[in-house]
């Protein structure tokens, strides 16, 4: 069989021409069911893509099978232009960190760093240097001497980011290595990872189910639910333009509402017809048939009941719940003309005015341009 290296194009303006990595119709089951289906997606050399999604979508397997730990039932995995099915992980171009760092314990964190060079058969007269660059370029200098109990978290896993890159593989990938921070250090180390990944030009793949991480990293972002790639495409696109119902609710849509479509494109509730717009024509709704809209909390005006919008482009409402975020503030309201729908609005501008208090009667209104509708057979049985 031809070997990983073998199979990468010669002459570097076809090798530059090759994507890092090309997904074709991957599918994989455990027992009668599919955990991963029909999933394709392309990444280009340099680039960060991160795959989104909840608990149980697939983005794991689909990690895995990129790895190398599984091998897929359908379809194949290319990495820089080779087939690598048969290929084992540590045959694979590849670095990992993982949720559970997994740094030995007995090791210093120059230990742990040199560690992957020494299995590769590095000469042992380069890997200290090699060692003291990457301390540096995670920003560890002066700590190599300490074990991983002296170090914090956060210096834990710049130590494991570290030895991922040291023998500079062609694909780094991140299995959720930040779901157990702190909310400040989760930050933190989203820069570092961006960094890092910058200065270095590694091609990445990032798995997670933070939304705020996806759109921080990302140079691309998958969005997966049900074994399947919902939506790929630019964090910015995909958010503002998400293609599927279950990806406007998962990346933080406040309020979904239940209606029939009409033309224009609207959706109608009672007696009130709402304008807005299908962010993709595969998903739009037929006119006449059920629909859902879908509208960001942060896109909710909120005015008092003395200072209205015009005339027929707002809604009365009365304040519910209020939730201090300290830079924000999240309102819960029930709409009495939309069928008593609870909607969400966030302030984000709480200290320019007074609060709205629960029992407080205000206005509502948004864009048309911030509705966005969807054939309502999409997600069924989803509460509204």
């Amino acid at each position: 069989m031809t070997s990983t290296a073998e199979a990468v194009p010669r002459t570097r303006a076809h090798a530059e021409a090759v994507p890092a990595v090309e997904a074709l119709g991957l599918g994989r089951r455990y027992g009668t069911v599919w955990a991963l289906e029909d999933a394709s997606f392309r990444l280009e050399r340099g680039q960060f893509l991160t795959v989104l999604g909840p608990s149980g979508s697939g983005k794991s397997t689909l990690l895995k099978l990129v790895a190398g730990f599984e091998r897929p039932d359908r379809g194949h995995v290319r990495l820089f232009g080779a087939e690598v099915d048969t290929v084992p992980p540590h045959r694979r171009p590849i670095g990992m960190v993982f949720q559970r760092l997994a740094l030995f314990p007995h090791m210093t964190a120059a230990g742990n760093i040199a560690f992957p060079l020494e299995m590769r058969r590095f000469d042992p007269r380069e890997i200290p240097a090699r060692v003291e660059r990457f301390l540096e370029l995670v920003r560890l200098r002066g700590l190599g001497h300490r074990r991983p109990h002296e170090l914090s978290g956060g210096q834990q896993q710049r130590v494991a980011i570290a030895r991922a890159l040291v023998f500079e593989p062609g694909l780094l990938l991140l299995d959720e290595p930040l779901a157990s921070l702190d909310v400040r250090l989760k930050e933190e180390m989203q820069l570092e990872f961006r960094r890092i990944q910058r200065e270095l030009g590694v091609t990445t793949i990032n798995v997670t189910h933070d939304q705020r991480e996806a759109l921080v990293l990302s140079d691309r972002v998958i969005v997966m639910q049900g074994g399947r790639i919902l939506q790929e495409g630019e964090p910015e696109t995909v958010w503002r333009d998400p293609a599927h119902p279950f990806v406007a609710r998962f990346l933080g849509v406040g309020t979904m509402l239940r209606g029939l479509a009409e033309a224009g494109p609207a959706i109608r509730i009672g007696d009130r017809r709402l304008p807005g717009r299908a962010p993709n024509p595969a998903t739009a709704p037929r006119p006449g048939r059920p629909a859902v809209a879908a509208l960001r909390a942060e896109r909710v005006r909120i005015f008092a009941a003395s200072g209205s919008p015009a005339p027929g482009t707002g809604f009365a409402c009365r304040v519910t719940d209020t939730v201090f975020e300290g830079d924000r503030v999240l309102y819960e309201l029930i709409v009495p003309e939309l069928g008593e729908v609870r909607l969400r609005a966030v302030d984000l501008d709480p200290g320019g005015h007074a609060r709205y208090r629960p029992g407080t009667q205000v206005t509502v209104a948004w864009s048309p341009d911030d509705l966005l509708l969807f054939d309502a057979s999409l997600e069924p049985g989803s509460d509204p």
